[in-house]
């Protein structure tokens, strides 16, 4: 009889027996090829009167090799390590080394995910900030060749209502003339940054909204990132998270909105403010790319940054004031060197407060516009308004008559 000793080999033993012993060794043999191969249970192997047969076909079953080969598989794989899982990278604003400002939204539960290879995240928002700006400033070319044609149009109309107001009974305490009255008093640079400062309002009470937070974080912040990279350098521009930084930007861009647009046109205006948003957006890309510090921004600061400079460069003896300390003055082109100083050593240095790349980019532009881009962009419109004038022409032709 052998008997297995798990870990110390087996010991043998045989019996002497006549027939009868045979008789009881195959029955135990059977027993164990039924039960197959056991840890540490007792087996009968019939080494006297059992056949040559028997113990080769006893040695070798294929039932019994599977089974055993299946054990050492499945203890091999046990000790298999898991897959390591690849989590997205989250902001930075999770980091305790990285203190954001408290302008923007908090985004711990938000993530980001930054590509391996940074510098291709900027070619889609290069094309975006070209395609943009090109438009931005045709479209204008187009609006201001349509407000010129309706100029002479209402002019005529003008004159109708006035007769009409004339001979009309007027109304005392009416609501709506005292609204008309109010717009008609403000400058053209006031009437047009009104609608501006509506659309900033309007993103402000979406923050406020609790269901929309990761719609918001999503698409009115940008962040180089982020999966969405284009739409967020434009709405970013309307979005503002703090009541104080949209009051302060709205404030800055209320007053200085009569001279930029004396200096530009409505048109040119609108078409500069939101180019600037996208550029100076991009500026913070390059600039967030280079130094590997992603985060979100938001804040019109950047287009109101184009507009100061613009103004500085085209009226730089002019003088300015601090909003809380309007006893001291100072001249515009002091203030915008000063800007500027401040806004380069903030973007060397990695301050969080604000997003001075963006800064930096949107007054770099608006000198850039005032020095040399109003000549080679503005002052070379007319090929497009020419076509539009042709298609606006021939339009009624096509369509079987003119009114």
């Amino acid at each position: 009889m052998v008997v297995p000793r798990p870990g110390s080999g087996f010991r043998l033993g045989l019996i002497r027996s006549g027939h009868g012993g045979a008789e009881v060794g195959k029955m135990a043999w059977r027993g164990w090829a039924q039960r197959g191969w056991g840890c540490g249970q007792a087996w009968t192997l019939p080494v006297c009167g059992g056949s040559y047969e028997e113990l080769t076909a006893a040695l070798a079953p294929s039932r019994l090799l599977r089974r055993r080969f299946n054990f050492f598989i499945q203890q091999k794989c046990g000790f298999r390590k898991a897959p390591r899982k690849v989590e997205p990278r989250r902001s930075d604003t999770s980091s305790e080394a990285y203190k954001r400002s408290a302008l923007i939204p908090p985004v711990e539960e938000t993530a980001f995910y930054p590509s391996p290879y940074p510098i291709r995240t900027l070619v889609k928002p290069l094309f975006f900030t070209v395609g943009f700006t090109g438009c931005a400033f045709g479209s204008a070319a187009i609006w201001q060749y349509e407000s010129l044609k309706s100029k002479v149009q209402s002019y005529f109309d003008g004159i109708k209502a006035d007769w009409l107001d004339s001979i009309r009974p007027q109304k005392e305490g009416d609501f709506r003339k005292e609204i008309n009255k109010w717009w008609n008093n403000l400058s053209d640079g006031q009437r047009t940054v009104t609608g501006i400062i509506a659309a900033n309002v309007f993103v402000f009470c979406l923050w406020r909204v609790p269901s929309l937070q990761r719609t918001m974080i999503r698409y009115f912040t940008s962040n180089p990132a982020s999966k969405v990279l284009c739409s967020p350098m434009l709405l970013s521009t309307f979005s503002h998270f703090s009541l104080f930084h949209m009051a302060a930007n709205m404030y800055v861009l209320w007053s200085f909105s009569s001279s930029i647009v004396n200096i530009l046109g409505q048109e040119q205006f609108m078409a500069v403010y939101l180019s600037a948003g996208v550029i100076s957006t991009f500026v913070s890309y390059v600039c967030k790319v280079a130094t590997g510090r992603y985060g979100p921004s938001l804040g019109a600061s950047g287009a109101i940054m184009t507009v100061l400079a613009a103004v500085c460069t085209k009226i730089p003896e002019g003088r300015l004031a601090i909003i809380f300390l309007p006893m001291f003055t100072f001249t515009a082109g002091n203030a915008l060197k000063a800007i500027i100083a401040m806004d380069t050593a903030g973007m060397i240095l990695g301050w969080k407060f604000f997003d001075h790349a963006a800064h930096l980019g949107g007054a770099l532009f608006g000198i850039w516009y005032i020095t040399y881009g109003h000549e080679l962009i503005w002052k070379n419109r007319e090929p497009l308004v020419k076509i539009w004038h042709e298609m606006r022409t021939n339009s009624p032709k096509k369509g079987g008559g003119s009114k």
